[in-house]
Formats: structure tokens, sequence, C-alpha cells
């Protein structure tokens, strides 16, 4: 059987990059070489200090960089010097998940690699085959065709998301009831037919997969002529952007209906906690209907640099054409003490751990009166009874927090960025 030796993958980026180095650190007989235009991301690469973070990966490319592990600008070598080019060649979705990546390629759930039903196609895929069994059982090795390789990759995706935007609605439903999205999610999670993963509500999914899979195979199945599918699949995104409006939205609210001029607290501008990553992240879109009712924000990730989160706030649909706003409403801070000094709110967007260790009663002595926490992440709920023994009013998803606080009037609808009505039930035709 022929045997691959040299591996070429076109692309350094969050896929590309851990998952070659992976395979370099776990096959050190075949010499990995990952190739990209982007010259300052190659050097990055070749750094100490990685382009991305991801938990344990810098121990993985140290562990064999300049031995059988190469980053480089030369792209055209390396695919002439290759036997297996990773994009090209075949279909070999990833499966990973931003944060435990270098896990997830170690300890795979499935690895799945589609190919054409040729003979050198089939020749292709027991080639990579032997690659992944250095280390992957061959029984969790799946190999397919190449249309069932790209639709396994986009459904999962999509289920995920789906879960994601179907415990998000119900979290609407449990602050309008009294009821608890957690215990209701623990509750249906028992069930061994539904199972607990992926029931976490919060203000949203983010990253680079979620929207943009569920998006082409909404695409897909217009292009198809099947509209019914691709509406459904649209929904999932719809909701998601509905659970975003609808967090904000509480914000002004409960912020006597204006936000105007006041200095709010973000706290997480990555899409989720342990990585850097700020595609399609949530906060990004919070931060922007707070910006479009005039509020001040200050904003502290411990990962994200204040070039990309500047970045990401003056994109032309995000700063509505107007990316001066940012440099007059937007502070980026390396301190989460100082991001809320003399603020109005504090608003947590991504599920850092280190947010649950904050000196609260610091900060609440910082902050203005009355003190508002809106935690969006459902990571603060063992410190409630703490938190408003201290003064905060606190807002959360999926719960209304029984307590006495600071009246006020809710608005009939947010000023400009009305919280968007859950899809309607179409009449029959």
């Amino acid at each position: 059987m022929f045997q691959i030796k040299r591996i070429c993958c076109i692309g350094a980026g969050y896929v590309g990059g851990p998952t070659c180095s992976v395979i370099a650190h776990m096959c050190p007989e075949i010499t990995v070489t990952v190739v990209d235009i982007n010259e300052s991301r190659i050097k990055a690469w070749n750094s100490d200090t990685l382009p991305i973070y991801e938990p344990g990966l810098k121990e993985v490319v140290e562990s064999c960089r300049g031995t059988n592990l190469f980053f480089s600008t030369d792209i055209d070598s390396a695919i002439r010097d290759a036997d297996l080019v990773f994009i090209s060649v075949l279909s070999n979705p990833e499966f990973l998940a931003e944060g435990t990546a270098v896990r997830d390629l170690k300890e795979p759930d499935r690895v799945l690699i589609g190919g054409d039903e040729t003979a050198e196609g089939q020749k292709a895929i027991r080639a990579l085959c032997a690659v992944y069994e250095h280390w992957v059982p061959k029984a969790r090795i799946i190999t397919t065709n190449t249309w069932s390789s790209e639709l396994s990759k986009l459904a999962a995706n999509a289920f995920l998301a789906q879960r994601i935007s179907s415990i998000n609605s119900i979290s609407a439903l449990c602050e309008a009831t009294g009821a608890d999205v957690e215990e209701v999610a623990k509750a249906i999670g028992m069930d061994q037919r539904i199972g607990s993963k992926f029931l976490k509500a919060s203000v949203g999914f983010g990253g680079s997969c979620f929207q943009k899979d569920v998006l082409n195979l909404v695409y897909l199945c217009e292009a198809l002529n099947l509209p019914e599918v691709a509406s459904y699949w649209q929904q999932v995104i719809d909701m998601n952007e509905y659970q975003r409006r609808r967090f904000a939205c509480r914000i002004i609210d409960c912020l006597f209906n204006t936000v105007t001029g006041k200095k709010i607290a973000l706290l997480g501008f990555s899409f989720k906690k342990d990585t850097g990553d700020t595609r399609e992240s949530s906060s990004i879109y919070i931060s922007k209907y707070l910006m479009d009712e005039g509020a001040k924000l200050f904003i502290y990730d411990p990962k994200v640099l204040k070039e990309q989160i500047i970045y990401d706030l003056s994109q032309p649909h995000i700063s509505e054409d107007n990316p001066q706003r940012v440099s007059e409403l937007v502070t980026i801070t390396s301190d989460p003490y100082e991001a809320c000094q003399s603020a109005h709110a504090l608003v947590i967007c991504t599920e850092w751990d280190m947010f649950k260790e904050l000196d609260y009663e610091k900060i609440y002595k910082k902050m203005l009166k009355p003190s508002f926490i809106f935690d969006g992440r459902r990571v603060l709920d063992h410190l409630h009874p703490h938190l408003q023994s201290i003064g905060f009013q606190i807002e959360t998803i999926g719960k209304k927090v029984k307590v006495a606080r600071i009246p006020y009037t809710p608005a009939a609808v947010c000023p400009r960025i009305t919280a968007p009505e859950p899809p309607s039930k179409k009449s029959k035709v």
C-alpha cells in the first residue's frame, strides 16, 4: 500500500494549524508542512507567540516544530514535494471545538474521510486512513463518498446549532413564566434520547462554523428546490439573532429605557471561553446594539487583542458605516476592574472561568448605583445570594432572579433595535 511520508496543508488558520500540528506530533515519521500566503501568520507560527490560542497547542507545536513540522510561505515547493495535500485531494472535514481542539484531534469521536468511488480515490482514502490509524482506532475512522462526507459536516454543525437555538427559545419562555431554563435543561437532558450536551442557554452561538454551515445548508436546499427544508434551517439562525437582540433590549429596559451616554462594562469578547477567536461572537452584536443606543462600552477579554476588537466593531454592518463611532464609544481595557470603574452595568458575554473569581465587592464599590449585572452565560448562578447581599441588581438568561429591585417601566419596544418576534405560524394554503 502507498505510504504517505510528506503532507502539505494549505492554510495556517484555526483548522490547518492545530490539525497538522497534532498529525506531526502523533506521526513522527511523517514530515508535515503548513503553508500560507500570510507572512505574518507564518512568522507567528514559527515564534514563541502562536497566532491562535488553544489549550495545549503550544506544547504540541514546540514538541515537533523544526523536526517534522514546518511552517512556510513557499507554497509551490511544499505542494510539489507532498504525497498528500490537505484541502484539495480528499474530503476530510474536521469536527473540532475551539477551546478543546487539541484534545478533539488526539481523541476524536470519529474521523470522516470522503473520496471518489474510483480506484484512485479509494487508494487515496486508504492512504489517509493509514495516517490516522497511528493513534485513532480503526472503528472510529469512517469512509464515505465525497457528498456524504461534506453533508455530514454541515448536518453535524446544523444539529448542534439547532439544539442551542432550541434551548434559547425555551429560555425566553422561562423568563416569561418564572421557570428556570437550567432546571428545564437538566430535566430534559436526563432523557437518554435527548442527552445533556449543547443545552446551555446563553446570548447565542458564535464561531466560524455554526452560522456558516447552517447558511450553507440553507443555500444548498434553496439551490436544489427544497424551500421548506431551507426555511426550517433558517429558523435556527433567526432564533440566534432573536436571542441576541432580546438580551440587548433587556439591558436597555433595566437601565430605565436608555443607555445613551451610560458606561457599560462588557466582560468577554471571544465567542466562547478558552479561545481568542471572535468570529461571529455574540459580543460583537451585543456591542452593536448598545452602540446604536449611544452606550459607552468598556470591553475586557483575557485573550482577544485590542486591535481585533476594534477591527470587529468597525466593520460596516456593525458600525453602521460610521467607524468613527467606535473610537468615540468603545474603550478596550486590560483589567476587568478598570472596565467596571464608574459603570452603570456589568455585562458578561463570554463564560471565562476567571469571571467567577472576581472580587465583586470591590467591583460594586467602584460602580455607579444602582449597579446591574447582566449574566449572558449563567456563570454567576452560584453567587446570586452573595451578589444580592452586596447590593447588585441581577438579570440572567432564562430565569427571573427573585429579589426586590429598583422599579422600572419596560419600554414597549427598544428604540432602533426592536427585538424581533419569534417566528410566526404560517397560515395554511
